[in-house]
Parts: structure tokens; sequence; C-alpha cells
């Protein structure tokens, strides 16, 4: 059995509220248009048996709550959308053996709400949020209370990367050209966000914290050698604030707590970038994601190819399933399949 645990949706009552709440996103109609499997669960089932005992955990798609609506809207939308999944996920169980909750973060006391209902009422195996809140970060004081939740709660969040074309790639410019916000901005929003959660202290403060983080942890693995003995040397490149001071004060070092997220495969078939996250992050800190349906297929191209690059890695069979379903299980707490 396969456990896809970050491939995404757009159950049509969220759809169909959000295009009300924000008519002037009049891509997104397109993108749907596009991509009819994210509000087709018709032509979704058809995808999913192509891959035998394959299963989603099921997580909303882009773009964020918190840019659809603003904080008096968001509340509604996020629940409009977790009660539609958590209703696919009870009739459908042997499909979606769970779902992954929105939170509206542009409203925190909302947002915090949220996060304990899902939880409590409907079951949700954890929350999703994005690499920043309308350029707000992760680590600000009003986001802090999420991680207390999760961790008390022993559930994941998922972390999603967000940037658009109005973030330049240059100061002298406007905007991002050529889909480099995409490309290279999303993996480098991961990796910021990852690092401010290392720096916050939050791993300190909660050590079973569980996040999991898209695209093999973005940047990370790949710039294992500033990440390790790059930022033990903290401080010395800065001298407007002491941050030998918080490297002082972290109880491990900068790479020990990168290693400490989890990750998911959802890299767009590459065998280069799954090897070099599986030998950083490790076989039980990965997760068996595809990123469905955002391939040039609009649907099946990802999963066929992840499942490749899968089966292809020197593993043993018994670390093959534990990255297709067993930590999945585990991080989840679902019944074993």
């Amino acid at each position: 059995m396969k456990i896809d645990v970050f491939n995404h949706i757009l159950p049509m009552p969220y759809f169909e509220l959000m295009t009300k709440l924000a008519p002037e996103h009049k891509d997104m109609g397109k993108r749907v248009s596009e991509i009819p499997y994210l509000v087709d669960l018709d032509l979704r089932f058809k995808v999913m048996d192509r891959f035998g005992d394959y299963r989603q955990i099921l997580s909303m798609a882009s773009p964020p709550p918190e840019v659809v609506a603003g904080p008096d809207d968001s509340p509604a939308l996020c629940r409009c959308g977790n009660d539609a999944m958590a209703e696919l996920c009870q009739r459908h169980p042997d499909r979606f053996p769970g779902f992954v909750a929105s939170l509206p973060m542009n409203n925190p006391d909302a947002a915090m709400q949220e996060a304990e209902r899902v939880l409590r009422e409907l079951g949700a195996r954890g929350v999703q949020v994005f690499s920043n809140v309308n350029g707000r970060p992760l680590d600000a004081p009003e986001f802090l209370p999420l991680y207390d939740i999760m961790a008390g709660h022993d559930l994941p969040i998922w972390l999603h990367p967000a940037r658009a074309a109005n973030f330049p790639d240059y100061l002298a410019e406007d905007k991002s050209k050529y889909e480099i916000w995409w490309t290279f901005g999303w993996p480098y929003e991961t990796s910021v966000a990852m690092a401010r959660i290392v720096f916050a202290g939050l791993f300190d403060r909660h050590p079973g914290l569980k996040v999991i983080t898209h695209h093999y942890g973005g940047m990370a693995p790949f710039f294992e050698g500033r990440v390790g003995p790059g930022w033990d040397q903290l401080g010395s490149r800065t001298s407007d604030e002491d941050y030998g001071a918080l490297l002082r004060s972290l109880k491990k070092r900068p790479i020990d707590y990168f290693r400490m997220f989890i990750a998911d495969t959802a890299v767009f078939g590459s065998d280069a970038a799954t090897r070099c996250g599986l030998d950083f992050f490790g076989v039980d800190n990965t997760v068996f994601a595809s990123d469905a349906p955002f391939d040039p297929e609009k649907g099946p191209g990802y999963i066929r190819e992840t499942i490749r690059v899968v089966d292809a890695l020197e593993i043993t069979d018994d670390e093959r399933d534990r990255i297709y379903r067993r930590n999945a299980e585990r991080l989840l707490k679902l019944a074993p399949g």
C-alpha cells in the first residue's frame, strides 16, 4: 500500500465559495478548467486506480486561504473546505484515510480555534500552513500558539511554500519574471520557513514537534555544507546583532534541527533530488508524496514518476515500505494497512 501524504484537492463547496469571495482571482477558474482532477472525484478515482492500493491524504490546493479572503471571511472559507474534506474522508475511507486542515492564518485567533475544532471534532490528521502569511513569518508571536496546539495533539504541520510573481527577483524590479518566483522561489520559501522555526527555538520548546516539508525540504539537503559547518559559524558575518549568543543558546547544531523535519518525496520525478533528500533526512523522516495533480498530464504524471524513483532507490524492501506507508501511519496515527 502507498499513502500519498501531500497531494491537492479543491472540494466543490470550497471552490464555489472561494470564487464568490475573490471573483477578481479569475485565474483560479482557469486553473480548475485546465486541471479538472482538482474538483472531479470520478476522474480522481480513475487516476488513483492506475496505481493499485494507493491512497491519499487530502490537502487544499493553493492559493492560501489568507490570499483569497480577508480576515473576516477566511474563517468561514476554511471551515467550508475542512468540512468538505472531512465528508469526503467519511464517504471514501478506502480512498482517503485522512485530510489536512486549512487554517485562516490572517485571523490568528480564529486559526487557533479552527485547529482545535478540526483535530477534536473532524479527525484531521494535521494542519497545512504556508511558508509566510501575507508576508508575515511563521515564527511571528501571533502564530506561536499553533505549535503548542500541534505538539499537544502530537500531529504534524504540513509546510507548503507560497510566493507569487509580485515578489521580485531584484530590488530594482516590480515583479518576478519567467516564473522564477515558483521554480526557485518556492524551495527558497520552504528553506527560509524551516530556518525561522529552527532559530526561533521551536524544536527546543517542543522536541517532538512534527513538521512535514514539501518537496524534500526545499534547499536544505543540497546545501548541507552551508546548513552544517556554514551555520556552525552563525554570527561571524553579522555585526549589528549577537547571533553568536543565539547559537550558544541552542541545544543542538543548526543542521541537527533541520534533520528533525520530515520531508516528502514530491520532487517531480527527480532521481538526484530524491537521493539527496533521502541521504539528508533519512528513511524514517521521509514520507511518500506526489504533489498531484500539477504535472503536465494533470493528474497521473507525478504519481507515476515518484513511484518509479522510490522503487529504484537502493534500499531494502522494509525501508521502502516505511517510506510508502508505515512512516505516514506512525506520524498521522492511522490504522496499519
